[in-house]
């Protein structure tokens, strides 16, 4: 089975328990980061887990996981409206990847309301603040078995 996955995260959810709570929830970035460990380590699963607030720097970090990495869980926050690098970059990876965004982008600001990644990812999971991480690790492992 195929067992490698990267955890991607844009800009400002390195701020987590922070910023907007109402959005976003209490949980700060290293509890993320350890649940998400923990449940990956569950399923049988190696984990990576990055964050950047730097556009290139996601791009090369999407580069470099073709070779290392048989999944992508990506939650590109801001980038998710406006980024066409991130999004051809999540094209060539041509392996599972799973949207994810811990506020639902379609009940907020009209602008927030189009991804540029949705057509690209295998699925997406919105709306459902950290839990969403643990569907979606949980979603991936099945995806890597099959």
């Amino acid at each position: 089975m195929n067992n490698k996955i990267i955890i991607i995260n844009g800009p400002n959810i390195n701020l987590l328990g922070e910023r907007e709570q109402s959005q976003y929830g209490t949980i700060n970035f290293d509890q993320l980061n350890k649940i998400c460990k923990k449940k990956s380590v569950d399923l049988g699963l190696e984990v990576e887990f990055k964050q950047s607030n730097i556009e290139g720097d996601l791009v090369n970090i999407i580069q470099d996981s073709r070779k290392k990495f048989d999944g992508i869980i990506i939650n590109a926050a801001a980038f998710t409206h406006t980024s066409v690098a991130i999004r051809d970059a999540l094209e060539i990876f041509k392996k599972p990847i799973i949207e994810i965004h811990m506020s639902n982008i379609y009940k907020r600001e009209e602008f927030r309301k189009k991804s540029l990644i949705s057509d690209v990812a295998t699925g997406g999971i919105f709306g459902l603040g950290d839990h969403g991480y643990i569907l979606a690790i949980i979603s991936m492992q099945k995806l890597l078995k099959k």
